[in-house]
């Protein structure tokens, strides 16, 4: 179940705090560190930080951006320190651990950091489904990259025990959602939908689709679901096609 949960860091300044996410994972049974666009790597200094689990630094996958990072993951968490302009579906730690050992049973799950110093952009929190914000001292509540990455992994690690303990076999059919991929293909698909019936204008789209995203995002529809919504937009847009001919 842990080989299906990965750790996404964004923009990762300094490369020792590479190193100690991954000593913090390890401790946790996790492996799969991705990162994204980090300015210095590979670098000595994660090596060393990295410590006992040095054997991960080799299986750390490198990509260009965020949507790539999640793109066959149907369950994304967003780590979030700041309030936004529009809110999204907030998790605690603990219910972020119970959500990711829950669907990482079955699908790929992510769990993504921002840059040390500002943390993820509203453009990268969209792409995810929850975000999670870790309480700490109002005075004083800036936590290490590193050191979220710990706390995050040992409530995942309480999850799995606690799930281990009351498993119970069932033949029931296990629900399937969407990875990132194709939720952002049916993002892009609905928006063009609504540019042709003029419910957003191109040269003046407003909050719409932000709103959109974060009512899907929150909703979760399954696969079947939105092969169907797919089907609805289709139809839509066949059918205007046929009434401008």
């Amino acid at each position: 179940m842990l080989d299906n949960i990965r750790i996404v860091m964004i923009r990762t300044w300094h490369p020792g705090n590479i190193g100690s996410a991954l000593r913090a994972m390890k401790t946790m049974g996790l492996r799969h560190l991705t990162l994204v666009s980090p300015p210095h790597w590979p670098h000595p200094d994660a090596d060393t930080m990295a410590a006992g689990a040095a054997d991960l630094i080799d299986q750390v996958k490198v990509v260009d951006n965020l949507a790539e990072a999640i793109a066959d993951c149907s369950l994304v968490i967003g780590t979030s320190a700041r309030s936004r302009s529009f809110s999204w579906p907030m998790l605690s730690p603990r219910t972020c651990g119970q959500q990711v050992i829950q669907e990482a049973e079955n699908s790929q799950v992510a769990l993504v950091f921002g840059q040390e110093t500002m943390g993820m952009t509203n453009e990268e929190l969209q792409q995810c489904n929850y975000h999670v914000c870790i309480p700490g001292n109002p005075e004083y509540p800036v936590l290490n990259v590193a050191s979220a990455i710990q706390i995050l992994c040992y409530e995942i690690r309480q999850s799995l025990e606690a799930h281990m303990e009351t498993e119970t076999d069932s033949d029931e059919d296990m629900t399937t959602y969407p990875d990132a991929n194709a939720m952002e293909q049916f993002y892009q698909h609905l928006e063009e939908a609504l540019y042709n019936v003029n419910f957003i204008i191109r040269q003046h789209p407003g909050n719409a689709m932000t709103k959109l995203r974060r009512l899907f995002n929150r909703a979760r529809p399954e696969s079947e679901e939105m092969n169907m919504l797919r089907g609805i937009l289709s139809r839509i847009q066949q059918t205007q096609k046929r009434n401008n001919a």
